[in-house]
């Protein structure tokens, strides 16, 4: 073989930290919190990541160890993404949606050894802290404060959060100001080289079905994907952009934004808990973020509960988590004059893995069919389809299989947890069923777990959830398979009204037809106050399952 010239330099995170403290020291990193926006520059965080490395060394942390956060989006969750890691520690995200049951088992099972823990989230860690067995110290952030409680209606109401704030964690036993903490280093934190293969960063799967799956993400694979966020076919952001970080840094690592925004030297706007329609409608009249990424229940929060708002600075949205219906990116479109692309990953593909974007002399008129497939293969992994004998079906937009990936940024394994059953070959089984074009568009048709199977033929809830929010009286729906005793299966369509609205079922059903096969159709319908979601902001179909098995849903037989 003949060899290259080239060095071998480690990548990793180390090296996007100095990059952003050296190259992008002026740019900004703005908290939103009960009190309007805080601001430090670049350097200032760079700064404070080497005093919370040292505080850390101090408490006994040791390469390889693992260090919780349970946080919002905000200035010290940042720092601890960039010293945690550069440290040679992990850097545990733990998604504050989950259930107490599922927050134990993941911070036992990843044996974190310190959390680091916002004021305003005390009161849901306060509930587990004795069951915690490898926790050592508690980091608190803010506490005693008002300034991370987030938008409430009334100074009252802000002190009897901040009181309960207080309570919980003296419920934590003994704990460490985070402030105090970091106050009491200097910079200049003497970082190890850590080896790009080592785990930098942790995150679990929202353990829909059994306990979560832990996915250690190596540096090298952060640093990668950094590369691939920022990529022109990709999200494509730059020095002179403004990220507004909607989507949780506790989610799949924000997809991957904090630090590609970073590298890059994005100003990076956190909105801490103040995700609801009114202070984000504020925030970005305020501060004009010019890209943003989030889930479409936050996309449609905002829609209906603040269509007056300006949003004019953001030239795109991405938006992913779970299918984008056409007629939510339509409204963004007619009401806001915003780009809402969609974006597809998991937590095992760092996530980003593809993106919506219309191939090149697509036509105006027709970019919206585009817009509304999955996404389309970014450069650095590979996509295939495959049918349940583990056979490759051609890409040919029309075979339908299990979606399987491989790539740098992409797992190969779970932490202390083999799951054979996910790999096949060194590809990653996603456990997502659709179609793969020849030029690299993935359209996702349902979850194999979500399928339905009804007379031996599929019927896709994914595409049928999408039709029916394209109707204006609809807010969301969710469509699951019902036991039938005639076609095995039936869909029974879960729909939310829209604000001042009560939809019937018979003219949803006559939304429907001309738009799928007429078996498709689904013959019963229930009017919900909401559709549950899972910690990922996912509509829980497990959850309606059972609604629908004990009785619980009003449901109207057409």
């Amino acid at each position: 073989m003949f060899a290259s010239t080239m060095q071998d330099v480690e990548l990793g995170v180390l090296h996007l930290l100095q990059h952003g403290r050296s190259i992008h020291a002026d740019s900004s990193i703005i908290t939103w919190d009960g009190n309007g926006p805080r601001q430090a520059t670049f350097a200032d965080v760079a700064d404070n990541a080497d005093r919370l490395a040292a505080a850390l060394t101090d408490l006994g942390v040791q390469p390889g160890d693992r260090v919780g956060t349970f946080c919002w989006n905000n200035q010290s969750h940042l720092e601890a993404y960039l010293a945690v890691p550069c440290m040679g520690a992990v850097l545990h995200t733990l998604n504050i949606r989950l259930f107490p049951d599922q927050l134990t088992y993941i911070i036992n099972h990843a044996e974190d050894k310190v959390l680091i823990v916002d004021a305003s989230l005390a009161p849901l860690l306060a509930e587990i802290r004795s069951q915690l067995t490898t926790v050592q110290h508690v980091v608190v952030v803010d506490g005693g404060t008002e300034a991370d409680i987030g938008p409430k209606a009334n100074s009252q109401t802000a002190k009897e959060t901040v009181k309960e704030a207080n309570s919980a964690i003296e419920g934590l036993g003994p704990t460490l100001d985070y402030a105090q903490l970091v106050a009491g280093q200097s910079p200049g934190f003497a970082y190890p080289q850590v080896p790009e293969r080592s785990a930098a960063a942790l995150c679990y799967t929202s353990g829909t079905t059994g306990n979560p799956k832990g996915v250690a993400y190596s540096h090298r694979s952060i640093f990668i994907h950094s590369l691939g966020v920022t990529g022109a076919q990709s999200m494509a952001f730059t020095q002179d952009d403004r990220l507004l970080l909607i989507v949780p840094m506790f989610h799949a690592m924000a997809w991957g934004m904090p630090y590609a925004g970073w590298m890059v030297g994005s100003d990076l706007v956190m909105p801490g808990p103040n995700l609801q329609a009114a202070p984000l409608a504020e925030m970005i009249e305020k501060m004009r973020p010019t890209y943003s990424g989030a889930v479409p229940t936050v996309l449609n929060d905002l829609l209906h509960n603040r269509p007056d708002a300006d949003l004019s600075s953001l030239r795109e949205v991405i938006c992913g988590g779970s299918a984008v219906p056409a007629s939510l990116m339509q409204a963004y479109d007619d009401t806001f004059g915003v780009t809402v692309t969609q974006a597809w990953g998991m937590t095992e593909t760092s996530p980003l893995a593809a993106i919506a974007r219309p191939p090149k002399g697509t036509s105006p008129e027709d970019e919206m069919q585009w817009r509304c497939k999955t996404g389309r293969t970014l450069p650095g992994v590979e996509i295939r389809i495959c049918d349940d004998a583990g056979q490759v079906l051609p890409n040919d937009g029309v075979s339908q299989g299990e979606i399987e990936i491989r790539g740098p940024w992409v797992t190969g394994s779970y932490l202390h947890d083999s799951a054979e059953e996910k790999f096949r070959d060194g590809w990653l089984r996603t456990g997502d069923v659709g179609t793969l074009t020849a030029d690299g568009f993935i359209q996702i048709s349902d979850r194999a777990k979500d399928v339905i199977k009804s007379g031996g033929e599929w019927i896709s809830s994914v595409d049928l959830e999408n039709l029916l929010m394209s109707h204006p009286d609809v807010l969301e729906a969710a469509v699951i398979g019902v036991p039938d005793e005639r076609w095995d299966e039936r869909p029974l369509a879960c729909v939310v009204p829209a604000p001042g609205k009560s939809p019937e079922p018979a003219e949803l059903r006559r939304h429907l037809e001309g738009q799928v096969a007429k078996w498709w159709l689904p013959d019963q319908f229930a009017l919900v106050k909401e559709v549950p979601k899972t910690s990922v902001g996912k509509f829980d179909k497990k959850l309606l399952r059972s609604s629908h098995a004990k009785g619980d849903l009003a449901v109207v037989q057409l």
